[in-house]
């Protein structure tokens, strides 16, 4: 995998950004026999896809899930490139330890999650954009919990989410992991890609013919461009583009990445608790945790934050994460527990300037700004979960806007 640059090379295609959509769009490009290379800010491929080992495990501190595997176009990608699948029931979609949360209350708690679904279903039928918060009840037992868990499927609480594009997410509720790790996964379907790693593109001139790509190691020249970088890192300015591009620009800054990060605890006699378990934290508030209990059987917890109460714990790293979290287990399972639990890794995704959040929700009154960017300009192309109309937040909806952005280039030569 080539990380020298030559600023004198021109390519049929650049494509900005190493995530699931670049991935995907310089496969393709290559695999049609295109000249492409893809510039990369971080020193690794694959995003917010990312496998950190710990423990002797692999961990995914970014995206974790295969979401609706019987339409996802990864899987295949996965089961061709010898990926193990694990199918097993996500702990979401089983009865929690009802320590703290007795049985009772988990139904009472899922009927309610059943009504809230229904209403945000009837009422964006009728087209009316607003707050999904709207249709809470303040004073309702379970609406803490159910806004806790807007802050870890969309990365915020729900006044600051679109009612129509929440709805136009698509769930077929199959949902599968990979082992190994999805960035492992995203690593190999790279191999053999021309990726320039620790290269921050900078300006790209779609005005010039061919265009052109200024970056931290030199000047690229290319055919096409496809940029597949997060929205707050386009809103911020960190890439511009001459001619200049507001519409863009205004819609990735009403596209906001969320707020959603993992810590991962090592867990002693762990055979205490079934495989792919859960434990929730507190049920009576927005800014708790949810805990995934043995992952894969493996001897751990895997820790769920979003939106604000994961914003300020990233201010404190490691630390601040297992603190909170620790607490909370021990408030649950006794004083005893404590010496049983042991940090292992955390992510702050908001803190990450290559990324700047988890995913995009769109804010209320902006849900048609999933299509506003990923409207081409010319020769340049935009992909990334951001522009999926249906599968945004996810990496397969990722995948599937890259390979899009690169049908369309090719179309063009």
């Amino acid at each position: 995998m080539c990380i020298l640059m030559a600023s004198s090379a021109e390519f049929d295609v650049v494509v900005v950004g190493a995530g699931a959509a670049g991935v995907a769009a310089a496969r393709t490009l290559f695999r049609a026999g295109r000249k492409v290379c893809v510039l990369e800010a971080r020193a690794r491929i694959g995003g917010r896809a990312f496998t950190q080992e710990a423990a002797g495990h692999p961990l995914d501190l970014g995206c974790g899930w295969l979401h609706s595997a019987d339409r996802n176009v990864l899987v295949p990608l996965a089961t061709e490139n010898g990926f193990e699948l694990n199918r097993e029931t996500p702990p979401w979609q089983k009865n929690a330890d009802d320590r703290g949360f007795s049985r009772e209350d988990q139904r009472a708690y899922r009927a309610e999650m059943g009504r809230f679904f229904a209403r945000v279903e009837e009422e964006a039928r009728k087209g009316v954009d607003y707050p999904v918060a709207r249709l809470l009840d303040c004073a309702g037992r379970w609406t803490p919990l159910i806004e806790a868990m807007s802050t870890y499927v969309n990365g915020t609480e729900t006044d600051r989410l679109s009612l129509i594009d929440f709805d136009a997410y698509e769930d077929t509720q199959v949902n599968w992991r990979l082992p190994a790790g999805y960035g492992a996964l995203m690593g190999a379907l790279a191999h053999g890609l021309d990726i320039r790693l620790g290269v921050q593109a900078r300006l790209v001139d779609h005005g010039a013919s061919p265009m052109r790509v200024e970056t931290s190691k030199g000047t690229l020249s290319a055919r096409s461009v496809i940029v597949s970088v997060p929205t707050s890192v386009l809103a911020a300015g960190a890439l511009r583009f001459s001619p200049a591009l507001p519409d863009h620009v205004e819609a990735a800054s009403v596209l906001p990445l969320g707020v959603a990060d993992k810590l991962f605890l090592a867990l002693d006699a762990a055979e205490e608790f079934e495989v792919d378990s859960r434990i929730y934290g507190a049920t009576d508030r927005v800014g708790t945790a949810n805990y995934h209990v043995r992952p894969f059987g493996r001897p751990m917890i895997e820790a769920y934050f979003g939106g604000q109460c994961a914003r300020e714990l990233e201010i404190g790293g490691l630390a601040a994460f297992a603190d909170f979290a620790i607490e909370q287990l021990v408030a649950v399972m006794g004083s005893d527990f404590r010496a049983r639990l042991r940090p292992l890794a955390a992510s702050s995704w908001a803190r990450d300037p290559w990324a700047q959040g988890s995913y995009s929700h769109a804010l209320p009154g902006h849900a048609g700004a999933r299509a506003k960017l990923a409207a081409p300009v010319g020769r340049l192309f935009f992909a990334g979960e951001a522009v999926s109309p249906h599968f945004f937040s996810t990496a397969h909806g990722a995948w599937e806007s890259g390979e899009k952005a690169a049908r369309d280039a090719l179309a063009l030569m």
